[in-house]
């Protein structure tokens, strides 16, 4: 005894892809070029690890980017 095979229906086909991205799939790659741009637009402020924290330079940094 044979089956019967059932074919699938053809979808319409539709004229332009529709994808829809969350907000974050744009907002954090741009998020992360723009913070990495602002930490290379001074280069006079690379220099070797000295005596001072890190952590607290990084926080000074961040406090004088955002009072700009």
């Amino acid at each position: 005894m044979s089956a019967r095979t059932h074919s699938r229906p053809h979808a319409a086909p539709t004229s332009g892809v529709d994808i829809r991205l969350p907000w974050w799939a744009l907002a954090l790659p741009a998020l992360a070029f723009i913070s990495l741009l602002l930490l290379i637009l001074n280069p006079s402020d690379a220099h070797a690890a000295g005596g001072d924290p890190t952590i607290t330079h990084l926080f000074e940094r961040a406090q004088q980017l955002l009072a700009r």
